[in-house]
C-alpha cells in the first residue's frame, strides 16, 4: 500500500512532511538507486514552477541525488512537460519535476519522469518508497571520488520553445490572430509568450511576474474567468488559461465562453479523424468526461475508451494500445506523436492550428459537441466499503440506470484523498438528473455513513 504517492507523485504543503527537505534529501537518493543501472556516469533531470519553496527542495534532491553518485542537470523554472522533453531529448535516466500544478504557492509536489519522458508506472514508485520505508539503503554511501555533480543547463527553455514550434504546421503562421494569454504567474511565464508571438500572433499578457508566492493566486486554469475577461476587452480571438505548470489548459472563445479539454478533444479528434492522422479512429478520456464527448464520437465515426480519473491512467492506455490523442476534461490533453505527457502549450498550438486551417472562429469548431447537463454530490463516508456488494445500492444503481437508458450514465467513486463517494450523474433533463442523485445521496448516507 503506497503512502507516499499518490496518482500525481507526492504532494504536501512545503516544510511539513512529506514536503520537508529531509524526506526530499531521501527520495532523491531512493530515486538514484532505482535509475542506476550500469557503469556508465548517470545523470537525472531536475526542473520546477516558480513556487518560493521550489530553491529548498531542489536543491535537496539535488543533494540526494549526488550523494549516490549520479550527476543532475538543473533546468530550473520550466514546464511540466518542458521538464519531460528534455528528460528524454538529454538521454537522461529520470526526470524530477518540482510543482504542485495548480495548487496554492503553500503546497508543493515532487513527480517523477522515466527515461523517455513517461511518468513512472505505480510498480517503480512503489520500489521508492519500499526502499525509503525499509532504510535499506542508508548505508549506501560512495566514496568521496564517485559523487555526482550538478550542472546548470541554460538553454533548456529555449530547446523547449524551439520543440512547442516545431509541432505547428510549418506553412502555417499566427499572423492576423489576437491570443489572450494567462500563464497563472507559473512555470510557463517566458515559454508561452515567446512561442506565440514567434508563430506571428499578437499577444496579451496576463500571470507573468511571479513572484514565488503569486502562482495559481486569482488566476490560471482555475480562474479562465480572467482570460475571458481579457478576450472581451481586447477583442482577442482566443484566450487560453495555463496551470501553474502548464501541463493543462483551459480556453476562451472570441465571445469569452469557456471551453473545457472535452470540448477541445472532440474538436481535434474531429480534424485528425477527417485527415486520417486519428489512430484507430480512438479518443481516450476518463470517468469523468461529459457523456456528450462520446455521443460526438460517435457522430464523427470514431469511438471513446475510457480510463480512471488521471493523466497517466489516459498516457499508459493510450501507449498500451497504440492511440495517440487523449486527455481530460479539466483540460490536460496528450497527443502523443509529439510529447509524452499532458502540454498546454501544446494543446493551444494545436488548437489554434485547426482554426487556421479551418477558417473558422473556436465557437463554431465548439458545436461539435453538446454538453450534457452534469449533477455531482459528494456523501461524507466513514470507511471506505465496496458499495457494490451492499445490495440495497446495486439496487438502486441499477433502476436509475434503466430509467435514463441511453441518454444518461452514473459513476460512483470514492475519492483518492478524501473520506468521500462521489456521485455524479449525467442526462438529457437536468431535474431529473437531480433528483436522482439526491435519492442516491440520501442511499449511500444510509448505508455507508
Amino acid at each position: 500500500m503506497r503512502k507516499l504517492f499518490g496518482t500525481d507523485g507526492i504532494r504536501g504543503v512545503a516544510n511539513v512532511y512529506p514536503m520537508t527537505v529531509e524526506m526530499a534529501v531521501q527520495i532523491g537518493r531512493g530515486a538514484a538507486y532505482v535509475f542506476k543501472n550500469g557503469k556508465k556516469r548517470h545523470k537525472i533531470v531536475i526542473g520546477k514552477d516558480t513556487r518560493l519553496s521550489g530553491y529548498m527542495i531542489e536543491n535537496a534532491i539535488a543533494a540526494g541525488i549526488c550523494s549516490m553518485g549520479l550527476d543532475v542537470l538543473l533546468v530550473g523554472p520550466l514546464p511540466t512537460p518542458g521538464i519531460a522533453f528534455i528528460t528524454s531529448s538529454m538521454r537522461a535516466d529520470a526526470g524530477v519535476v518540482i510543482s504542485a500544478s495548480h495548487n496554492p504557492f503553500q503546497d508543493n509536489g515532487i513527480k517523477l519522469f522515466s527515461r523517455y519522458g513517461f511518468k513512472l508506472p505505480d510498480s517503480v514508485e512503489e520500489k521508492i518508497e519500499q526502499l525509503l520505508s525499509s532504510k535499506s539503503i542508508d548505508s549506501l554511501r560512495p566514496t568521496a571520488e564517485e559523487v555526482g555533480k550538478a550542472y546548470r543547463i541554460d538553454d533548456a527553455m529555449g530547446r523547449y520553445i524551439v520543440f512547442l514550434k516545431n509541432t505547428f504546421p510549418i506553412k502555417q503562421t499566427l499572423d492576423g490572430l489576437k491570443i489572450a494569454i494567462d500563464c497563472a504567474n507559473g512555470s510557463a511565464y517566458k515559454v508561452a509568450p515567446a512561442v506565440f508571438s514567434e508563430l506571428g500572433a499578437e499577444v496579451i499578457l496576463t500571470g507573468i511576474s511571479p513572484d514565488g508566492e503569486n502562482i495559481n493566486s486569482g488566476c490560471g486554469a482555475l480562474h479562465p474567468e480572467l482570460v475571458s475577461s481579457m478576450v472581451l476587452e481586447h477583442g482577442a480571438d482566443i484566450g487560453l488559461a495555463l496551470d501553474g505548470d502548464a501541463d493543462r489548459v483551459i480556453f476562451a472563445d472570441e465571445n469569452g465562453a469557456v471551453v473545457d479539454g472535452d470540448r477541445i478533444m472532440a474538436i481535434c479528434a474531429k480534424s485528425m479523424i477527417e485527415e486520417d492522422r486519428l489512430n484507430e479512429r480512438t479518443l481516450v478520456a476518463t470517468v469523468m468526461s461529459n457523456l456528450g464527448l462520446e455521443v460526438a464520437m460517435q457522430k464523427m465515426g470514431g469511438r471513446l475508451v475510457r480510463t480512471d480519473v488521471g493523466d497517466r491512467y489516459v498516457v499508459e492506455k493510450m501507449t498500451e494500445k497504440g492511440y495517440n490523442l487523449g486527455g481530460e476534461q479539466s483540460g490536460h490533453i496528450i497527443f502523443l506523436d509529439y510529447n509524452t505527457t499532458g502540454d498546454g502549450i501544446l494543446s493551444a498550438l494545436q488548437l489554434v492550428s485547426v482554426m487556421k486551417k479551418k477558417d473558422k472562429r473556436l465557437s463554431e469548431l465548439a458545436s461539435v459537441m453538446d454538453v450534457y447537463p452534469q449533477i455531482l454530490v459528494n456523501v461524507e463516508v466513514k470507511e471506505k466499503k465496496d458499495f457494490t456488494q451492499v445490495p440495497e445500492l446495486v439496487s438502486k444503481i441499477k433502476k436509475i440506470e434503466k430509467e435514463l437508458g441511453n441518454s444518461g450514465r452514473v459513476l460512483i467513486r470514492y475519492s483518492g484523498t478524501e473520506p468521500l463517494v462521489r456521485i455524479m450523474l449525467e442526462g438529457t433533463d437536468q431535474g431529473k438528473i437531480k433528483g436522482f442523485a439526491e435519492e442516491l445521496a440520501v442511499e449511500f448516507g444510509k448505508r455507508l455513513v
